[in-house]
């Protein structure tokens, strides 16, 4: 497998970490009762702070991982890997990393500053495919 590819694996695997444990506080803070119905009203029991934030890092999670997927596709099929490609996806993984207790934590700015990062890495990645 090349670089780019296992880099995409793992924020895949990254992914499903975040879901897991998003779900995992989720189910403690409104119970199984809530989590597994329909969810057709409100939970009668509010999620921790920091159980919401995991939950909006996760759906940050689902916006960004279509682009950077994308991004090293475009590189992989073109033949265009590189040592910068590489290293932007390298990046990307890092700063998705940080950003999870980042947004659980509410670090200010660093949480806006890592997305910032990451979103350039996709950018890099884009760019790198026209090229």
């Amino acid at each position: 497998m090349t670089p780019l590819l296992t880099l995409l694996t793992l924020v895949g695997l990254l992914h499903i970490a975040q879901f897991a444990v998003a779900s995992y506080m989720a189910n403690v803070d409104l119970g199984q009762g809530y989590t597994t119905s329909p969810r057709d009203r409100a939970p009668s029991r509010e999620m921790r702070p920091v159980t919401a934030r995991m939950l909006r890092a996760y759906d940050n999670h689902i916006q960004m991982f279509p682009f950077f997927a994308a991004g090293v596709l475009l590189i992989h099929l073109a033949g265009q890997s590189n040592t910068v490609t590489v290293a932007a996806a390298s990046v990307y993984l890092i700063a998705r990393v940080l950003y999870v207790p980042a947004y659980a934590f509410g670090w200010q700015p660093w949480r806006s500053l890592i997305w910032v990062t990451a979103m350039l890495c996709c950018a890099i990645l884009f760019i790198a495919a026209l090229l």
